[in-house]
């Protein structure tokens, strides 16, 4: 039998940025990844500090296309605000693309970024493989036994399991799928389609955000979306999402496009827009890192941090965050 100190389930962001803590901090572990559901492949990649559509703070925390003289001002005003002040330029920028729709002009934001989920995921999985911590294979729940101080699963024993299984939690028997009193479910998967489209005469080098955000890549291509839809689980593309998003594109840009290819992925939103983080009453062995929803790419670095020290360092979640709020509900 093989003793580390963590087992984590799933590599999506969640996992890679609680792996990445578990080795800042000398800790050994093993991940078991199938790699066939992650949304964060299927991701836009966007860090982004701000809800443009409220002109609010992430919680916990490009381009934007103004459609009325009201959002111009609602922009100054926010500008303003101490909370936002590093995040928003106190201006107007004109629009200077005539293949953009944009009378109004454009607001600024500082501080985002991008990064590519499947390159970042992949990187991640061949460093992992380099090292023999990852197990490309589904997690088998029947075969984990569980000890006061210890989890045993196969041929591994461990001081801890930590599930970040994104939308997938919903088949986890150890995660509670549903509220004690309303019987809600506490993850609600949230299905989100993205297009990429080939448009040689858009020219446009900066991320765009309106109805759709509208990311450069490369050689003329743009990732364009996203839809939401919490009716369909499934990760099959769909042709209404495709015709939603060509719609809301043609009323954004006025060149010729191509759609050359479309995405599709489960976002793990919960029901006030908080991710899990901790251990149940039952267990204190199995932990959890879930329902980071449509920001998980912004939140995961500092949400895992936090998880970690929970663990390692006994300092308390904040309550917005902690999983044991679910007994609440």
């Amino acid at each position: 039998m093989k003793e580390i100190d963590y087992i984590v389930v799933g590599l999506g962001i969640a996992g890679i940025t609680f792996c990445e803590e578990l080795e800042k901090n000398n800790k050994t572990f093993i991940v078991y990844d199938t790699g066939n559901v992650a949304s964060t492949k299927v991701s836009a990649g966007v860090i982004n500090p701000v809800v443009l559509k409220r002109f609010t703070p992430v919680w916990n925390a490009k381009e934007h296309i103004f459609k009325s003289i009201e959002e111009q001002n609602n922009w100054m005003v926010a500008s303003d605000k101490k909370e936002l002040e590093t995040f928003l330029k106190p201006k107007i920028i004109k629009n200077k693309n005539l293949n953009i729709n944009a009378p109004f002009g454009f607001g600024e934001v500082n501080n985002t970024g991008k990064i590519n989920p499947i390159v970042l995921i992949e990187n991640y999985k061949n460093y992992l493989l380099k090292n023999n911590q990852l197990k490309n294979e589904a997690f088998d729940y029947n075969t984990l036994q569980v000890s006061v101080d210890k989890v045993f699963y196969k041929d591994v024993i461990s001081k801890k399991i930590v599930f970040c299984e994104g939308a997938s939690a919903k088949d986890n028997p150890y995660f509670p799928s549903k509220t004690k009193i309303s019987n809600e479910p506490l993850v609600i998967p949230n299905k989100g389609e993205y297009l990429i489209i080939n448009s040689p005469e858009l020219k446009l080098y900066s991320m765009l955000k309106t109805s759709l955000f509208i990311i450069p890549l490369a050689n003329d291509l743009y990732k364009v979306g996203a839809t939401y839809d919490r009716e369909d689980h499934t990760v099959k593309t769909t042709q209404n999402a495709k015709e939603e998003m060509i719609n809301k594109l043609k009323a954004i840009i006025n060149c010729n496009f191509e759609v050359v290819g479309q995405v599709a992925g489960i976002r793990p939103t919960t029901r006030d827009r908080r991710p899990f983080l901790g251990t149940l009453l039952e267990c204190k062995n199995k932990v959890f890192f879930n329902g980071l929803g449509t920001r998980g790419i912004t939140s995961a670095p500092s949400l895992a941090k936090s998880l970690y020290n929970y663990i390692e360092n006994d300092l308390e979640l904040p309550k917005e965050m902690n999983i044991k709020r679910y007994y609440k509900w």
